[in-house]
C-alpha cells in the first residue's frame, strides 16, 4: 500500500546524473587539483576547490531550507542559524587545537586572552568551562547534531503546540534568529563577539592550510551532500513524504484524517536542522572563520532565494540554485559589487513571477507551453477547416 501511494523511487535517468555528477565532482576535480601541473589549463587551483566545497555546503543549506518549505510548506527564516552553530560546534575544537601558536602564545585562544578570561574563570586557567569538552573532536562532532538539533526541538515544540504557522512560523523564527546574532555578537557570550572564531590550524592532526586538507575537506563536502540528497529523497518518497506534502497543500484535512500534524512538522524540523548544522560544520575549515553575521536573518532569506531560483520542492532544485547563485555571486560581488543586491532581488522576483518551477522547472515548463501552443493550433485548423467541410456536404450532386 506504501508503494502505491508514494512518490516514485529514484529512477533510472535520475541515478545515472548522480553517478555522473559524483564521478566529476567527487573523482575527476579532486585528481585535476592533485595530480595535474598548474601549469596546465585543465588544473583546478586550491582557491577554487575551496571555493566549491564552499558551494556544496551552501547546497546541503538549501537542502535543509527545502525539506521545510518545499515539501512540508514551512517557510523558515532561521535555518542559517543552525548552520551557524554546527559550524561554532567545530570551530570550538579548532581554536583550541591552536596551541601557543597564536598571537599571545597561550594555549587559550587569541580573543580569550584579549578580553581577560583568566580574571573570569581563574579555576579553568581562562577557559570557560562549557568550551573544556570540545577538546575532543568527537565530542565536537556529535554537538555539531545535538546543538541544532536541541535548539530545533525544543523552539519547534513550542510553536507547533501553539499552532503557529504559515507567516507568523516565518516571523518567528526570524526573530529567533535575530535575537541569536545579537546574542553572539557580544562579547561576554564567550563566542569571540563579533569577530567570531577564526585562525584555525590544525583538523585531526593535518594542516588545514595544507592542498591534500583542502582537498579532503571537499570531498567530504561532497559526501556529505551525496548522503543528504539521497536521505531526503528516500524520505519524501516514503508514506512519510506524502503526509509532508498533505501538510504543505491542506493542513486541515490531514489533521481531520487523524493524523498530528504538529509531531510531523517538528521531525522534519530537527531534522532539517541538523542538516544545515553538518553543512555548517564542513564550511568553517574550508572557509577558515564562523562569525555571528553567517547567522543573520538576511543568510536565510538568500538561503530562501537558492531554493526559489533552483526549483523548490525538488530535491535537485535547491542543490542548483544554491550552487548557481553563488557562482554567480561570487562573480557579480568582484565585478559589479553595488548591483548585485538588485541583481539578487530581480532574480528572485523573475523566477517568482515567470519560473515557477524554477531553473530546474523549466523543461516541463517548455514542454506545457509547447503543447499548448500545438493545441491552440490543431483548434484553429480544426475550425478552418469546418466550414469548406459544411459547404461541401450541403452541396448537391
Amino acid at each position: 500500500m506504501t508503494e502505491m501511494i508514494s512518490s516514485p523511487a529514484i529512477s533510472r535517468r535520475e541515478a545515472l546524473v548522480i553517478a555522473l555528477l559524483a564521478l566529476i565532482g567527487l573523482v575527476v576535480l579532486p585528481c585535476l587539483n592533485a595530480f595535474v601541473p598548474s601549469t596546465s589549463p585543465l588544473h583546478v587551483s586550491n582557491f577554487a576547490i575551496t571555493v566549491y566545497g564552499k558551494y556544496l555546503c551552501y547546497a546541503v543549506l538549501a537542502i535543509g531550507v527545502n525539506l521545510l518549505w518545499g515539501y512540508t510548506g514551512l517557510l523558515s527564516l532561521g535555518q542559517a542559524l543552525f548552520f551557524s552553530l554546527g559550524g561554532y560546534a567545530l570551530g570550538m575544537h579548532l581554536m583550541l587545537k591552536i596551541g601557543k601558536l597564536g598571537q599571545y602564545q597561550s594555549d587559550l585562544p587569541d580573543f580569550m586572552v584579549f578580553l581577560e578570561f583568566p580574571k573570569r574563570f581563574p579555576e579553568t586557567g581562562g577557559l570557560p568551562p562549557h568550551w573544556i569538552p570540545f577538546h575532543s573532536f568527537w565530542f565536537s562532532a556529535a554537538a555539531v547534531i545535538w546543538v541544532p538539533a536541541l535548539l530545533a526541538l525544543v523552539f519547534g515544540w513550542l510553536a507547533f503546540r501553539s499552532r503557529i504557522k504559515g507567516v507568523y512560523f516565518s516571523i518567528l523564527s526570524q526573530a529567533l534568529t535575530y535575537a541569536a546574532t545579537l546574542l553572539f555578537f557580544r562579547n561576554d557570550f564567550t563566542f569571540g563577539g563579533n569577530n567570531g572564531l577564526t585562525d584555525f590550524k590544525f583538523i585531526l592532526g593535518a594542516d588545514i592550510n595544507a592542498p591534500s586538507t583542502k582537498r579532503w575537506l571537499y570531498i567530504a563536502s561532497g559526501v556529505l551532500l551525496l548522503a543528504v540528497y539521497l536521505g531526503c529523497r528516500w524520505l519524501t518518497s516514503t508514506k512519510f513524504g506524502l503526509i509532508q506534502r498533505a501538510i504543505r497543500d491542506s493542513e486541515n484535512r490531514v489533521l481531520f484524517s487523524g493524523y498530528a500534524t504538529g509531531r510531523f512538522k517538528l521531525f522534519v524540523f530537527v531534522v532539517s536542522a541538523v542538516i544545515c548544522g553538518l553543512g555548517g560544520a564542513l564550511y568553517v575549515p574550508q572557509v577558515g572563520i564562523i562569525n555571528p553575521s553567517e547567522m543573520a536573518p538576511d543568510k536565510s532569506l538568500e538561503a530562501v532565494v537558492w531554493c526559489a531560483v533552483g526549483g523548490r520542492g525538488s530535491m535537485l532544485g535547491p542543490v542548483v540554485g544554491a550552487i548557481a547563485v553563488n557562482a554567480m555571486k561570487s562573480y557579480a560581488t568582484h565585478a559589479f559589487p553595488e548591483q548585485w543586491l538588485y541583481l539578487l532581488g530581480g532574480m528572485f522576483i523573475l523566477v517568482t513571477l515567470f519560473m515557477p518551477g524554477g531553473i530546474v522547472g523549466v523543461p516541463a515548463q517548455w514542454r506545457a507551453a509547447r503543447a499548448r501552443w500545438t493545441r491552440k493550433g490543431e483548434a484553429a485548423g480544426d475550425k478552418g477547416t469546418a466550414p469548406a467541410v459544411l459547404e461541401s456536404a450541403t452541396k448537391e450532386p
